[in-house]
């Protein structure tokens, strides 16, 4: 194995007090031995930036890390619109674009579905990764009214995925057909879906009908699921 083809990991350990309890964080930081002292340099001004945050926010934050040059939080829900709130306006970060929001399906966990939030900031160079899970029969913040574009991206996972996002202004679906039944991108959605969708001929009109063939059983490979970065394996499996 080439010298280049290393992985050198440097983890910080420090600790953060406020008026009720101590709270300890630890940063991994990934980087090639064969990356430039600039890469390392913009790391380490990540790192700080981490930090910083988790001073001022670190009730709302579950866990952090800086891998591949990307900074990631994991978010307690119940704060989500508050901390997308502070990023966007805050000098140090300004992340006022928000590029995409999307979900993750893990049926095994307790908090099922993972959302995640990728924020840009042109002024500061930075992109932040923001991550929150919620269970399949909660809803989260809709954040529309902090970035206007992240309306339709929260009606697709509303239609994929069956996310309801309260206080936005419009969460209905967007992709599938109007009366369609069920979420595609759930995991335990059918592969054939429940209906079937054909020209009819003789009434002139596209109709929809169960499906004939019987549902495709869907093996899941539970062992591969990951544990979330601030949970320990064992309490995604009870």
């Amino acid at each position: 194995m080439k010298a280049n083809d290393l992985t050198q990991i440097k983890q910080y350990n420090f600790q953060i007090t406020d008026s009720k309890k101590t709270r300890n964080y630890t940063l991994k930081q990934f980087f090639n031995y064969s990356q430039s002292i600039t890469l390392k340099s913009k790391q380490n001004r990540k790192i700080r930036y981490l930090k910083y945050l988790s001073k001022i926010l670190g009730k709302a934050i579950l866990s952090m890390s800086v891998k591949n040059n990307e900074i990631q939080i994991f978010v307690n829900p119940v704060y989500i619109k508050n901390f997308l709130y502070f990023l966007k306006y805050h000098f140090k970060t300004k992340l006022n674009q928000v590029m995409d929001i999307t979900a993750v399906d893990y049926p095994l966990r307790k908090n099922r579905f993972e959302i995640v939030y990728n924020l840009l900031s042109i002024s500061n160079n930075l992109r932040f990764t923001i991550k929150t899970s919620i269970s399949s029969t909660s809803a989260i913040s809709s954040v529309t009214s902090l970035y206007c574009s992240a309306s339709w991206f929260e009606r697709e996972i509303w239609d994929m995925f069956g996310i309801f996002f309260f206080d936005h202004p419009d969460c209905r679906r967007i992709l599938t057909d109007y009366g369609f039944k069920g979420h595609p991108l759930r995991k335990d959605f059918p592969l054939s879906g429940y209906v079937e969708v054909r020209y009819d001929d003789s009434e002139k009109r596209v109709v929809t009908e169960p499906v004939e063939l019987a549902q495709e059983f869907r093996f899941f490979d539970f062992s591969s699921q990951g544990s979330l970065p601030h949970q320990d394996r064992s309490s995604t499996t009870n």
